[in-house]
């Protein structure tokens, strides 16, 4: 007699099956892995550059800025799922800021076009910056701005 093949309801109830088995089994990965996502303090190097209405470079301000950065991982995971075309539910988290801070800064390295070092007023420079004040998991792809 020749072995019935799997039928589509079959290979189903034996997903299911084996999900549910799989997470009556064990400890939830979830409780293993947690997420690590921090607002750390970070350094950056900024460069701005300054041209008159001709395209002639008028000066150049630079400066070391202490700024936060968000840094970290997120539990992901992809399981095995019946109501989904792909066969898959997938969860994807990403370590993002919750919301930005703007603040202004000041660079005071100026330098002309020539490279010599412009002191008094035309000696700094403010601009604007926007850093993440504080970071956690998001599901990915979700704008939160």
């Amino acid at each position: 007699m020749m072995p019935r093949p799997f039928t589509v309801g079959a290979c189903v109830v034996i997903t299911v099956a084996a999900v549910v088995v799989g997470g009556l089994a064990g400890p939830s990965r979830a409780h293993t892995y947690g997420s690590e996502c921090e607002t750390l303090p970070s350094t950056i190097h900024v460069a701005k550059e300054e041209f008159d209405d001709a395209g002639r470079l008028v000066r150049t301000c630079e400066e070391d800025l202490a700024v936060n950065k968000c840094e970290g991982a997120c539990v992901s995971k992809v399981q095995p799922s019946v109501n989904t075309p792909s066969g898959f539910l997938k969860d994807c988290r990403c370590c993002r800021e919750t919301h930005l801070r703007a603040r202004d800064v000041v660079l005071t390295h100026c330098y002309d076009g020539d490279g010599n070092r412009i002191t008094g007023d035309n000696g700094k420079l403010t601009v604007k910056l926007r850093e993440p004040a504080d970071c956690q998991c998001f599901k990915c792809g979700n704008s939160i701005r």
